[in-house]
């Protein structure tokens, strides 16, 4: 379905504006300061980011207008709630809480309403899928499930009609969102949001050193050993930064 060039509630979509990164901050800016012409001006100006996210949804049988307005809602809490001291691109704070908003939505407005474990169940399967796309055989899923057969194909029929997990959300051209990056059975998806924005700003506070340890150890799963040789240091060394590293983490968090 294409949305870019048409009318959704009373929007010419065709028209909206983007805001530049100059732009955003300088509304932020005033917004913060009790503009609320720049609030208006930042959620008109990022109303495209909804459309992209929505796109994902549209096979589900809602109704496109009440799927923007839903969107709207979380742009316009992302908006509310934005720090603008973090060092972070607005739209990678607001696409998860637009998600967030038309998930709900769905889940509360769903025609036929699907128990929380067979849901729960469905995207375990989903997350079975090989490189193709493909699914192992039922008995095969039932094993490593260790669920009942019966329950793995009403699984599979209540979830026909859902988003792919493996489909992008939204995608600013060098990186794309996908939904399985924000299914979560224990967390609701502001909160993760959160707590992800404030290992940001709390990594942002290590010096360059440090980042680098960090990340060699437990992004790229180097042993301290490793780490010291390539950065002609002692393993003691490695240990006694990665420690400090950690214990500032912690503090800021």
């Amino acid at each position: 379905m294409a949305i870019n060039k048409v009318e959704i509630s009373g929007i010419n979509t065709a028209q909206l504006k983007v805001l530049n990164n100059s732009e955003m901050s300088r509304l932020f800016k005033r917004m913060k300061e009790g503009d609320d012409l720049a609030r208006e001006q930042i959620i008109s100006g990022n109303l495209k980011l909804v459309l992209s996210v929505i796109k994902s949804f549209t096979n589900r049988g809602e109704d496109i207008n009440d799927l923007f307005q839903i969107g709207c809602i979380g742009l316009i809490k992302a908006v509310d709630n934005f720090d603008i001291s973090l060092e972070l691109c607005f739209s990678t704070y607001a696409v998860p809480m637009i998600i967030g908003e038309l998930r709900r939505y769905l889940r509360d407005n769903s025609a036929i309403r699907i128990s929380r474990s067979l849901r729960d169940l469905a995207y375990k399967i989903m997350q079975l899928k090989n490189r193709d796309g493909e699914l192992p055989p039922l008995d095969e899923i039932a094993s490593i499930l260790q669920t009942e057969r019966e329950d793995v194909i009403l699984a599979m029929e209540a979830m026909q009609d859902t988003v792919s997990l493996s489909e992008p959300i939204y995608s600013d051209g060098t990186d794309s969102i996908y939904l399985e990056d924000h299914l979560s059975d224990d967390k609701d998806l502001e909160e993760e949001t959160t707590n992800r924005i404030s290992l940001q700003r709390a990594f942002a506070k290590l010096n360059d050193r440090e980042k680098h340890i960090m990340q060699m150890r437990y992004v790229k799963s180097r042993t301290q050993t490793e780490v010291a040789s390539e950065l002609g240091i002692s393993q003691a060394q490695v240990s006694r930064l990665e420690k400090g590293a950690v214990d500032k983490l912690r503090k800021q968090i």
